[in-house]
């Protein structure tokens, strides 16, 4: 008997980006009932199901494999008592479906009885009472028969107790919480714009109302809830996981930059390591109590306790979903007072660095278009968190990246390029060089209508002024609108 799934649900038992799914459904080719698909639809989509290559069964067997060890067991399962709680609640579930199932099978039966002594009684060959009888006849023998199972359905129940599907509201979002993860740890690393602080307990900031499921408890806190807000369902989401397979959270999330509070955080050189000769890989960590909240794309000020001279922004190159380990790529400069301390050896582990901020608007914007990034040097940077932020949503289509290096280290990380690509369906990558950046921006817009130009797609482009320049001007030329455009001029 086939199920009824969400999309995210959906897109995960078959093993593709929710986004094509989403395309599918405005093509026609999926119907929705209430916003959920059929089972049924899925496998007769996606012959190829099956559960052996689903990844399921080798994240399950993979924990009995001593080599893993606690690492596997912590990332694909929740703890104990998590888990015990979910197997209780999928037992219940399983338990009302077999009490009504058996009711409904007593109802039947009493019903077939009857018909059978009125078909014995005076005037019991009616035709309209013949027909009743063969029509139950052959409905119970349909439903008695033997059906092969849904494997879509069998995979469906063990995500239920593997990892919990979230929904919040008002905006609709889902995530999954795997593993030991807090209800904020697993919407950050979907890419969700949630409120919080300080991640651990002290703020309150993360609060959200539970309205449908249990959740429990993973820390203790220091933030009272008062009594109101208990009774009303509210906890802290860094400080609870999900109970039960499904639980729907009511909370309002960051819609822009706008909604991001400035912040100021001193924070400690955790590695200084060179990606290339003109170029270095700043990681700095923020202390547990003072995370720095940030979008994809957004930059910062760093400075050092020496004076304001030594101060300059810099976009993040990590992941929002990483919010205490912030990465740089910094180009040596010798215009850049920071940038030429640094290559001097003059940043070392456990130095303090001030950061302030965020700041900007290079950020993704909330739609299913197919997603294009064009880099130039290190405007890599932005690129690289906004489609790390992209990868956790999992909500477009596809992704492809166009480089551009005028100089001869200028593709510093073709490596995690590759890594991407090699790894994942939706994600192409080009890499180019030229000398001069708007004539490379050219040659890269020819290559992009080569490879695979769609003016629908959204383009995200960043890089110093002539490449940022010459690249919107040529998609302007090619009909893109402007509001597919987004663009970060880099000094």
């Amino acid at each position: 008997m086939a199920q009824w799934v969400t999309v995210w649900r959906a897109a995960q038992l078959v093993g593709v980006p929710r986004g094509k799914l989403q395309q599918r459904v405005r093509a026609g080719e999926i119907e929705l009932a209430d916003g959920l698909v059929s089972t049924e639809t899925l496998l007769k989509l996606y012959p190829q199901t099956q559960l052996e290559e689903s990844g399921l069964l080798e994240r399950v067997t993979q924990i009995r494999d001593e080599s893993f060890g606690r690492r596997v067991r912590e990332r694909l399962l929740p703890n104990q008592e998590v888990l015990a709680q979910r197997l209780f609640r999928q037992t219940q579930a399983l338990a009302d479906v077999q009490r009504h199932l058996q009711r409904y099978h007593t109802l039947v039966i009493a019903l077939r009885d009857r018909l059978n002594r009125l078909l014995r009684e005076p005037g019991g060959d009616d035709p309209r009472l013949l027909d009743l009888q063969r029509q139950l006849n052959d409905g119970l023998a349909r439903a008695l028969a033997t059906e092969p199972v849904d494997v879509l359905d069998v995979m469906d129940d063990m995500l239920k107790v593997m990892s919990a599907q979230v929904t919040l509201r008002p905006s609709g979002h889902q995530f999954a919480v795997e593993g030991h993860d807090t209800l904020l740890q697993a919407g950050m690393r979907a890419g969700l714009k949630l409120n919080y602080g300080c991640g651990n307990g002290s703020c309150g900031m993360c609060k959200v109302r539970v309205t449908a499921g249990q959740v429990v408890r993973t820390m203790a806190t220091d933030y009272p809830l008062s009594e109101n807000e208990k009774t009303q369902g509210y906890v802290l989401a860094c400080a609870h996981t999900a109970a039960s397979s499904e639980l729907t959270l009511e909370t309002l999330e960051a819609r822009g930059p706008a909604d991001i509070p400035q912040q100021q955080i001193v924070t400690t050189v955790r590695a200084v390591r060179a990606l290339a000769p003109d170029t270095m890989l700043l990681h700095l960590q923020t202390p547990r109590s003072h995370r720095l909240r940030f979008l994809a794309g957004q930059s910062v000020t760093l400075g050092l306790a020496e004076g304001d001279g030594l101060r300059r922004s810099y976009p993040i190159a990590s992941c929002p979903c990483d919010d205490r380990n912030l990465q740089f790529f910094i180009a040596r400069d010798a215009t850049d007072p920071l940038a030429a301390r640094l290559f001097a050896g003059g940043l070392k582990h456990g130095d303090a660095v001030t950061v302030w901020g965020p700041s900007g608007e290079f950020v993704l914007v909330d739609d299913v278009h197919p997603l294009v990034f064009a880099a130039c040097d290190t405007g890599f940077a932005p690129v690289k968190s906004l489609i790390e932020h992209a990868l956790s949503l999992d909500a477009s289509p596809s992704i492809s990246l166009f480089w551009l290096a005028t100089r001869a280290d200028g593709h510093f990380m073709a490596n995690q390029c590759r890594a991407w690509s090699e790894a994942l369906d939706p994600f192409e990558y080009s890499l180019s060089t030229h000398a001069d950046a708007a004539t490379g921006a050219s040659q890269m817009s020819a290559a992009i209508r080569a490879d695979l130009f769609d003016i629908d797609c959204a383009f995200y482009v960043a890089g110093p002024a002539p490449f940022v320049d010459a690249l919107c001007a040529e998609l302007s030329a090619a009909g893109v609108p402007r509001s597919q455009v987004h663009a970060e001029v880099m000094g």
